[in-house]
């Protein structure tokens, strides 16, 4: 009942409103303004605002929603623990690469020929563009 009175004070403030509006020429602005304005009483009429005070003002409702919550933190957790459990044992663990082994190669052989790979140059320094666009700026 409240709620109803509410929404019909609002939509007669802003039909007077819309009337200073047009009053004053502004026959588009005054045409949104009561567009506006009528729609809190169509919410009544049509048993909305009823039901929107319905679900807020129940208790009930608000445990329903928050056991609806409750399940939802369930299922997502039982679904990370459960994927995480499966990361380790349920996946077939992976081959090692066949690659020369040491007794392979001639006890003489050369380091590159036994495959371990020479270390790689140290790369340039990163910044070096950045310091070229500085001092291009002069700072």
């Amino acid at each position: 009942m409240l709620a109803e009175t509410i929404c019909s004070a609002v939509s007669a403030a802003g039909l007077g409103i819309a009337a200073v509006t047009a009053y004053r020429r502004r026959f588009m602005a005054a045409a949104r303004i009561t567009a506006y304005a009528l729609v809190p009483v169509g919410l009544v009429m049509t048993g909305v605002v009823e039901w929107l005070t319905g679900i807020v003002f129940n208790p009930t409702v608000w445990i329903g929603f928050g056991l609806l919550g409750l399940a939802w933190l369930i299922l997502a957790t039982t679904r990370a623990v459960e994927r995480r459990s499966l990361g380790g044992a349920g996946r077939p663990a992976k081959k090692a690469k066949a690659g020369p082994s040491p007794e392979a190669v001639a006890p003489a052989a050369s380091k590159p020929s036994l495959g371990t790979p020479a270390p790689a140059p140290a790369p340039a320094d990163d910044f070096s563009d950045i310091e070229a666009i500085l001092k291009k700026h002069g700072i």
